[in-house]
């Protein structure tokens, strides 16, 4: 039965997600807002609003070391699972922005989450709220470097014209569908997460970090691989890096602010997080050796691999 909650509600949260951003888009329509701020902005919010119900519901529950394992595992998900796979089916290149902006803030992100952590076992509501200023400031400095002439077409090109023309009812329509579906996925994945971990005799935090995380990148997965069969360049890194900025300072500081979050589990400090920061990290060297500015198939292959062996590891070192 833990299984098939967990599967449900990964189906709800991929649903709820679908609904929530074409009803965030619509709606930013309506207030005139730009394309290149719907898709820098809206777009990003709404999809990190899975992690974020989830993180939320588990918090709340009672079960921080959910919160925190669905959240890294995230980040090391789509990096070693989406990125890895992405650059197997087809080469990825690599834009300046990359290594000079978004990587920066994601690695920064990644470092001030580890020593927030570290100095008390606790991300409290102060902290979410330096979390979440971090994220303002990334989105101001983001669409001001975007209207100077940034890389901003991918998350253009991503915003659906047909959208400005839906009508009020049916945003109202879609957000309630959007929201009950993501806060019913939450719900089920939480609790078929915790029964299955009883069951296994594992914690709660390596099934987060491993099938919950793998669950909630699910969606980046299956728009990179199609992206990549298409043979679309301009794909999946900047975004993921994104996606990974996004789930630190918005889903962990949103979710400080309304229920503090604890390290309960040491696991999570002691090998977790360093598997995240290695991740990130190990883009920059590969990003330039042996050939630069691009993701390749053995690259792709290696970083997968590490993927593969995280995976293994946690479930190892659970038994």
């Amino acid at each position: 039965m833990s299984i098939l909650f967990i599967l449900v509600g990964l189906v709800l949260l991929v649903v709820g997600g679908e609904y929530l951003v074409r009803s965030s888009v619509a709606l930013s329509f309506k207030l005139k807002l730009s394309k290149m701020v719907i898709g820098l902005t809206v777009v990003s919010f709404a999809t990190s609003a899975p992690e974020l119900l989830v993180s939320v519901n588990a918090a709340l529950d009672g079960f921080s070391d959910i919160s925190l394992g669905n959240v890294i595992g995230s980040n090391i998900a789509n990096i070693g699972l989406v990125l890895g796979i992405t650059a197997i089916i087809t080469p990825l290149a690599i834009d300046r922005d990359f290594y000079k902006f978004n990587w920066p803030v994601m690695m920064f992100l990644s470092l001030v989450l580890y020593l927030l952590l570290s100095t008390g076992m606790v991300l409290d509501r102060l902290e979410g709220g330096v979390l979440v200023f971090l994220l303002f400031l990334y989105l101001f400095l983001l669409i001001r470097r975007a209207r100077k002439g940034g890389d901003i077409k991918v998350e253009a090109e991503e915003v659906n014209d047909a959208l400005s023309k839906v009508s009020n009812v049916k945003i109202f329509i879609w957000l309630l569908i959007g929201g009950v579906a993501l806060w019913g996925g939450s719900e089920l994945l939480v609790k078929g997460a915790v029964d299955l971990a009883q069951q296994m005799g594992v914690s709660e935090r390596v099934i987060a970090v491993t099938m919950i995380a793998i669950g909630t990148s699910v969606p980046e997965l299956a728009a990179s691989v199609i992206a990549a069969l298409k043979r679309e360049k301009a794909i999946s890194l900047g975004n993921l890096i994104g996606s990974n900025i996004f789930n630190i300072a918005s889903v962990l500081g949103i979710t400080a602010l309304i229920q503090p979050i604890n390290v309960k589990d040491p696991s999570l400090l002691n090998n977790d997080i360093f598997w995240m920061l290695a991740f990130a990290f190990i883009l920059i060297p590969l990003a330039f050796l042996p050939r630069s500015f691009e993701l390749g198939r053995y690259k792709g292959v290696v970083i997968f691999v590490g993927y593969a062996t995280f995976i293994g590891l946690a479930f190892l070192g659970a038994k």
